[in-house]
């Protein structure tokens, strides 16, 4: 059985962090859709706030890639 581990507004945001510098294009859209559901479970304003910043760089990364994929220069894996 797995052990549930509830994470704090901290460890949240470092986790968000840790996929903000981590993503490959290959990664994108997994890291993106963790980084989603953790910011969707931060209860405070100021908490999604501090998230921000990492969330629309992932977002912009998303996006570049996508474009270039789509010029036949870079080959991303959806999943």
């Amino acid at each position: 059985m797995t052990k549930l581990v509830l994470l704090t507004p901290d460890q949240k945001l470092a986790e968000i962090k840790r996929l903000y510098y981590r993503t490959t294009a290959q990664t994108i859209h997994q890291d993106l859709a963790k980084a989603l559901d953790l910011l969707k479970s931060m209860t405070g304003e100021e908490e999604r706030e501090r998230a921000a910043v990492y969330m629309d760089g992932l977002s912009q990364m998303r996006s570049d890639w996508s474009k270039r994929s789509q010029n036949g220069k870079l080959k991303m894996k959806k999943d």
